[in-house]
Formats: C-alpha cells, structure tokens, sequence
C-alpha cells in the first residue's frame, strides 16, 4: 500500500503541475469571485473536462491483483480496470466552478471513460457527474469564502473516492476482483486524492494573494502618480500640461507609447510611433467617441480600433481613458501597447484609478483658479481644496475595506462624495447654516473614525435648536483636523476629541477639545497675534495653515468678537473655541455682515 499511495503522489505531482498552469489563465481568475454566465460554465466545463480527461490517462491500470504502471494509459483491455484521477480534477471543477460546472466536467469525463472501457466503466462513468454534482452544492454551502481552506478541502477529498468505491460493489456485487480492487486501492485513493485537493486549493489561496497584491500594488501606483502629476496639472497652459502628463505617465508606467488629447487636439505623444503619431486636430470618432460619451474607460484590443493610417505602427492596442474637468470639458489619455495579452486586469483597475483620481484634481485645481479671481480668494481656497493625502488615503481605506466589509466600504464611499461634494461647492456662498456644516463634519468624522478606529474617538454633540445660525462654510472640520495631526499626533491610542456644540445666551458656542499634547506655552501668544497676519511663513510655523484660515474668515465675516481663543488644559491636552451670534445676515449687495450686538 505504501508504494502504491507514492506512485500515486507521483501521478498526481504531474496533475498539480497542469493545474499551476491552469491558475495562470486569465480567465480562471474569474471564477474566484463568482462570476458565472452561461458562456463561461460552458468554457470551464471544457476546460476542467480536459483535465480531467488528461488525469485520467495518468492513471494506473489494475490487473488480477496486481498493479500494472505503464506511464501513460491510452488502452484499456476488457480484463483491465482503470485507476482513474479524474476525481480530483471534477472536484475541484465543482468547488470553485459551482455544481453546473463541476457537473457539466463529469459528464464530459464520464463520456471519455466509457469510451476507454474496461472493468467497472460504468461505475466510471457514473462517478464523475455525481462527484461534480455534490462537490458544487458542497463549494456552495461555503460560498461566503471565495475558496474553501485546505483543510476543508482534505476533509471533502476523502469522500469522492470512497463514492467511488461503494458504487463498484453495489453495481458489481458478485466479482471478487472488484472486492479485490477495493481492498488495495481504496485507503491509497482516498489519502492520494485528498491531499491533492488540498494542495490545490492552497494554489488557489497563492493565487488570490498574488491578485490581492496586483490590486493594492496599482492603487499605490496610482495614487503616486496622481500625486505627481500635481505640479503639471497646475500649469496654466494646456500644451505644457499635456507634455509633463505624458511624460511622468511613459516614465512611471510599463507602457509603449501614450497621447494626451485635449478637445479635439493632439497635445502630446510620448513613445513607439513618435514619429508618424504627429500632433495637431484629431477626430474623434469609434471607441474613442465611444469613451467620450460614455465617460468610462475603454479598450482597443486590435490596430483596427486604435484609428492608425500608418501600416508599419508597432501599437496594436490602448486603453483610453476619459479625463473630466471643469463645465464637463472631455481629455483623453491613451495608454498604448504592442500587444493586446501586455493589457492584464491590472492595467485596467490602474487606468481606471488614475482616469478618476486625474479628473477630481482637475476640477478642484479649476475650481481653485477660478476663486483666485474674487476678492476673498485665498481665504476659500484654502479651505475648500481637498487635500490630496486624505483623498488619497480614504481612497486606499475603500480599496482595503472592498476585500473585508464592502457595507462599510459603500458607507465610507457615501461619505466621501458627500465631503468632496461639500468641499467643492462652498465658494459660491459666505455662509451657511450650522446643519449643513455639521453634515459635512460628520462625514469627515465618519471617515476618521474608520481610519483610525484604534487610535482615537471622537464625541460630537449639537444642540439641536441652534442648526439654522449661520456660519462660514468649512470652518469646523479643519479644527477637528488640526487636533488629530497636531495635537495628538504623538498619541498611538486613547486619543479622544471632543466636538461640542451649544448655546450660550445669544451667541452659539462651538469648541474642539483633546487629550493630546497641548500647545506650546511659550507659542501661545504668538498664535494669537500671528492668527491676525498675513505672512505666509508665519502661518506655517505658527499653527498650520487650518487655524490661520478658520481665524481669518471667522474675523472677517462675523468680527474680532469671533475669532478663535486656545487653551491648554490642566488634566492635559486643549481646547479650541470660537463664538458666532445667533442672529446674522448677509447683505447680498456689499456682503457685508450683521451680527447681533448682544454680550454673552
């Protein structure tokens, strides 16, 4: 039994060999995440029924008692059994193809067997399909996993063969060379077959990591580059922009060539066809118009697509990617490759990151010159641009929670919109009412909160009566900010932010206090008086660019009475606390203020 149970191992080392290639299809990858239509149960029926047809010829023959080795089997004699390793490829075809692909491979396998003969053809034949059938209903009772351990795949592998078992000697009762076949193949099967199931289905474990590591390796990938491309997007003209895009993209990326279109012009092309790829009105028409229209990413997988006259172009497909920016002005950007198999799923999730991550900086750097031009430009801009690391590491958080708490992720996802939305559409107003602030500094605390779950809590109370008093836009979240990367920036865990919000006769009380580490009580008047410059290097190192322009807007649009007041505290950390009245309003011709004159 010990050498059979090792030949057996050996055979199947050669299947588990078929199988890695298996893994490395494309296609196959698919099947991980459930992805299923008629077409491809079809396509992984044939394809798993090819393996099993192939383990099949790598079995063993068994011939009055002995076991007969012959390396391949292509014959098998009426006196001769097949020790057949189909098993292992239909079980595996149910577990992760589900019970119509794992049944749709026995079948084919079933077939091939009859046609092969020999004793016990019909237990054979009638093996497979069953097995296909019970290992997807069994790959289903676990499909909250998308592939079962391999522990679980030992405990299930052992049960195909003793199916097996039991079928020849209810269908041959009477032949003693079938009982005889049971007694020295059957502990071998069970053991060989099992532990390939499990070896395989630790395969599959290495190739999720391996896509795992692809999605979080282009997030990255995208996310610097964006980050990057900062500076050349800020560039005022659009040829100079265009060219350092096309640039950073061809060095950063494993790309043939790339183009950059802005309207309906050919601004940049960096790469293979320089030189026939000539700059100028480009008409956009088939995929391209498509992507236009459409604003998502398109594919071009033949030279057809990609819209070349010249017959001796190395490029035979690209991935456009629609750019938005402001008053829905459409750029494209095309990543070109010289083969249609150089464009992986990886390309496309990273195509498609930086098509979005491109565009949001677009409209906010349009939206950024666009306030330069009004007379309290710099105090709104600096509050209302988004700040490109937060973006970025709430767009990683998304990206993580997809993989562990996807309800979480579409919340977080919710709330992101929601502070973006808030973010880039505060510059058409002076003020706004408390309720609308306290929405968008829940959504910041939301996001936070999921960050940084262990680190710190944050406490947010409001008063309930004062939601209509006015306030200027944007004016809570970047103290709530402040205290999180200054104030506790030294704290690992235990941090803890109060936010509170309440009435105080005629005015409306609002203060951020924390446990952190305090201000410097040496910088503390220096914070008052340096709030009330203008200096940009005194507001760096005075306090951050947060509290310089909450100060500001608060003493220019409701009063000195308004401005901000710091304190430390004596159980440690400080609080953040400012006073706006209850009644204003705007006058909409000279946007001057009026506040109640009442004292607290």
């Amino acid at each position: 039994m010990k050498e059979l149970t090792i030949i057996l191992l050996e055979r199947i080392g050669l299947l588990l060999v078929i199988a890695f290639v298996l893994t490395r299809i494309p296609n196959f990858k698919t099947m991980l995440y459930r992805e299923f239509d008629a077409k491809t149960v079809v396509l992984h029926s044939f394809i798993f029924g090819i393996f099993g047809i192939v383990s099949s010829h790598f079995g063993l023959i068994f011939k009055d008692g002995a076991i007969i080795n012959r390396g391949i089997v292509t014959v098998v004699q009426p006196d001769e059994m097949l020790i057949s390793l189909s098993i292992i490829a239909i079980v595996i075809a149910g577990l992760l193809g589900g019970p119509l692909v794992g049944l749709g491979a026995g079948i084919i396998v079933g077939i091939h067997l009859g046609f092969l003969g020999g004793i016990g053809w019909v237990a054979n034949m009638l093996v497979n399909p069953l097995t296909g059938l019970l290992a997807g209903l069994t790959g289903r009772f676990f499909s909250k996993a998308r592939v079962i351990s391999p522990i679980q795949a030992l405990f299930i592998g052992v049960f195909p063969p003793i199916l097996q078992m039991q079928l020849l000697l209810v269908l041959y009762p009477q032949n003693e060379q079938m009982i005889q076949f049971v007694n020295v193949i059957g502990l071998p099967l069970v053991l060989a077959s099992s532990i390939a199931i499990a070896i395989f289905t630790a395969m599959i474990g290495i190739v999720l990591a391996e896509q795992e590591n692809e999605a979080a390796q282009a997030t990255r990938q995208a996310l610097t580059i964006a980050e990057e491309a900062l500076p050349f997007l800020r560039m005022t003209s659009a040829k100079e922009r265009a060219e350092g895009l096309a640039t950073l993209l061809y060095d950063r990326l494993d790309i043939a060539a790339i183009s950059v279109i802005v309207k309906n012009e050919l601004l940049a092309f960096k790469g293979i066809g320089a030189d026939h790829h000539t700059l100028g009105p480009v008409q956009k028409k088939g995929l391209l118009l498509e992507a236009v229209q459409s604003d998502e990413v398109k594919v071009a997988y033949n030279k057809a697509d990609i819209d070349c006259a010249e017959t001796t172009c190395q490029l035979e497909a690209c991935i456009i990617i629609p750019i938005t920016s402001t008053n829905d002005s459409k750029s494209i950007i095309q990543f070109y490759f010289t083969k249609s198999q150089h464009i992986r799923p990886v390309e496309i999730v990273l195509a498609q990151g930086l098509g979005k991550l491109i565009s949001n900086q677009l409209k906010v750097i349009a939206n950024e010159n666009l306030r330069k031009n009004i007379v309290d430009a710099e105090l709104r801009n600096l509050q209302a641009q988004i700040n490109p690391h937060f973006l970025f590491n709430t767009l990683h958080l998304i990206a993580t929670l997809f993989r562990i708490d996807p309800q979480k992720a579409r919340n977080i996802t919710l709330q992101l919109a929601s502070f973006m939305r808030f973010n880039l559409g505060i510059t058409s107003e002076s003020l706004i009412s408390l309720e609308r602030e306290c929405e968008h500094v829940r959504a910041y605390i939301e996001i936070i909160q999921t960050r940084f779950s262990k680190q710190l809590h944050i406490n947010f109370e409001v008063d309930p009566t004062v939601m209509n008093v006015q306030i200027p836009p944007s004016t809570i979240q970047p103290l709530v900010e402040n205290s999180i990367q200054h104030g506790l920036k030294n704290k690992a865990s235990g941090g803890k932010i109060d936010v509170t919000i309440e009435r105080e006769k005629h005015y409306v009380k609002i203060s951020i206090k924390d446990n952190g580490i305090g201000f410097d009580p040496k910088k503390l008047d220096d914070l008052y008086k340096k709030g009330k410059t203008t200096s940009q290097t005194d507001r760096i190192d005075h306090g951050g660019v947060g509290l310089f322009n909450v100060n500001q807007r608060l003493i220019s649009l409701l009063g000195d009475e308004s401005s901000l007041q710091f304190e430390n505290l004596h159980e440690g950390g400080s609080i953040v606390y400012f006073y706006i009245p209850n009644s204003i309003s705007v006058r909409r011709n000279n946007d001057e203020i009026e506040c109640d004159d009442s004292r607290r």
